[in-house]
């Protein structure tokens, strides 16, 4: 139901827009926003110890704020109350309290594009926070473009180590200003409804809301609906959201709660609806890449999990997976045939039952890893494992050095003195050998950040064996456990080619026996150091460092609670 037009505000002011396509600050800058014009909608359910931080990140966001609409969810642990609280000493703040609990986050999101007043209107959830200059920064860009829709940079905060990981940082790189989102397709990538400022009237006009009631993933419709209405937008390199990821919460968001096949038939549902209504839109291109989206993005992160999942997960999660894929056409298979998502969704089609479950899940990775074996047709032709002859490998012929899903094998040699590491690069289908690989970047990286490196060393690679599919380069590393110091590190490697190619990749982590678990090993400066390799959820190579007793200690207590957990 669309609110009384009468009450729509009217369209704001703006200057002259600059030409699709400017990446000056038009899109963006320092200039300064103007008068209040921004409504910040914060929707929350029994979320009391959170939800007063969000509130305060979009009050302290400045006199550009408006209002404030906070909308309970019928909550029963105070939440209502504390905002209530927090609304008595504010006056920007308004509290909506919803009567019964809708089950999901569109129709608290709803209440809140019904209630706001404000020229352009965000959203905040409630265990989220804005970071400073976040509404400056989109309402200067969407008043200086005359943009209907603007976008920033949303980071992916883990709690409590405070790692930051950006969320689709490609399509936020400049001040960027679109005629319409034709103009770029990999915004159907960014799903995510709450790092967007929108005008008010733009979604009233056009009749776009949230799925109501218990409906998962609504964001994804949402943005398909804003999308498909072709708006003008603009894009800045800002960052304007700080979505926090808390997965030792008894109470896990959506995104995090894969473990129930439910989970996978939501998101399967509204990727169906999303493409269905940017095609009913006549966005046919925008349509195709949701399509394209939904392989490389949702696909790969399920398969990286489904060795975790019990047996009756699998078949449920690779049935329903085939049911949906075998919607998409001729076409949507053409569009980049070598890219790991559709050799996946190809394995997943061609198999009446889950297999090759490590296999796929290296080649979901990111960066993707083909393990062997390199099997061939009867005429020659890469496929992937004899008896799988209908998925074909040959794109992997003709497919730039850069993107092949090269793997190599890692194995971690833990010694009180003289620590190596082991390296192997295979041979695929000839191309390695053509590209003519040279040497191994090796660098070992802090997972809290990533930015923090250490042993980074560049050694040449040697070739071994025969000259077939089964050849392979290897390289020896040595690695002072020591000077790595505590924390979790993961093995990046860059290797390079004659032809000047290169590629980012991890390491597929030998397992087998004595080769991963945890060691002892003594240490002059730390008297004693805990080492563990091991494989991650993708099967990378990863280690925990430990140092002291007291070190030691911390991750016996931490491996007990996640087994209680």
């Amino acid at each position: 139901m669309r609110p009384d037009p009468h009450n729509t505000p009217d369209r704001p002011d703006a200057p002259e827009a600059p030409a699709p396509g400017d990446t000056t600050d038009a899109a963006g800058g320092d200039a300064p926003a103007g008068p209040a014009r921004v409504a910040v909608v914060v929707i929350g359910y029994n979320d009391a110890a959170h939800v007063g931080e969000a509130v305060r990140s979009a009050l302290a966001q400045g006199p550009a704020v408006a209002e404030v609409v906070a909308v309970d969810d019928c909550s029963g642990d105070g939440s209502a109350e504390l905002l209530d609280r927090l609304a008595a000493d504010e006056p920007r703040l308004r509290v909506l309290r919803r009567t019964e609990n809708s089950g999901g986050c569109g129709s608290p999101r709803n209440d809140g594009i019904d209630a706001v007043t404000a020229p352009y209107v965000m959203f905040l959830d409630s265990d989220d926070v804005l970071p400073p200059g976040a509404v400056d920064a989109l309402l200067a860009a969407a008043t200086g473009a005359r943009a209907e829709v603007a976008a920033g940079l949303c980071v992916r905060r883990e709690l409590p180590s405070g790692r930051e990981t950006p969320w689709q940082a490609p399509l936020y790189t400049a001040h960027t200003v679109l005629a319409r989102p034709t103009e770029r397709p990999r915004l159907v990538h960014d799903t995510l409804c709450v790092n967007k400022l929108y005008r008010t009237d733009f979604l009233r006009e056009h009749g776009i809301r949230f799925p109501e009631g218990r409906f998962h993933y609504e964001d994804i419709v949402f943005t398909s609906r804003v999308l498909a209405a072709g708006p003008r937008m603009a894009l800045v390199p800002d960052r304007v959201y700080v979505w926090h990821v808390r997965r030792s919460a008894e109470r896990l968001s959506i995104s995090l709660d894969r473990e129930r096949i439910g989970n996978w038939q939501a998101r399967t549902q509204a990727c169906a609806m999303a493409y269905d209504i940017l095609l009913s839109a006549g966005q046919k291109e925008l349509a195709r890449a949701a399509r394209a989206k939904f392989l490389d993005h949702d696909v790969r992160m399920y398969v990286r999990e489904l060795g975790l999942r019990n047996a009756d997960y699998r078949r449920a999660w690779w049935t329903h997976t085939q049911e949906y894929l075998a919607r998409y056409d001729a076409a949507d298979w053409e569009l980049d045939p070598g890219a790991p998502g559709r050799v996946l969704a190809r394995v997943i089609l061609e198999s009446p039952e889950p297999r090759d479950l490590p296999r796929l899940r290296e080649l979901a990775a990111r960066p993707a890893r083909l393990l062997p074996p390199y099997a061939r047709d009867a005429d020659g032709v890469p496929v992937w494992s004899a008896d799988l002859p209908e998925v074909t490998l040959a794109p992997f012929l003709t497919r730039p050095t850069g993107d092949l899903p090269i793997a190599v094998d890692a194995e971690l040699d833990v010694r009180a003195r003289g620590s190596r590491l082991r390296l192997r690069l295979h041979e695929l289908y000839g191309r390695v050998a053509e590209a003519g690989p040279r040497e191994v970047d090796v660098v070992w990286t802090a997972r809290e950040d990533e930015e923090h490196a250490r042993g980074r060393t560049t050694v040449p690679l040697t070739p071994s064996g025969a000259d077939t599919d089964a050849a392979g380069w290897t390289a020896e590393v040595p690695v002072d456990l020591a000077a790595l110091g505590a924390g979790t590190w993961d093995l990046r490697l860059t290797v390079h080619f004659a032809d000047g190619a290169q590629r980012e990749i991890t390491a597929h982590a030998l397992t087998g026996a004595g080769r991963l678990g945890r060691r002892a090993v003594p240490s002059l400066g730390h008297g004693v150091l805990l080492i563990q390799p091991y494989a991650t959820h993708s099967g990378a190579l990863a280690l925990r460092v430990a140092s002291g007793v007291s070190g030691a200690v911390r991750v016996v207590r931490g491996r007990l609670n996640r087994l209680r957990r």
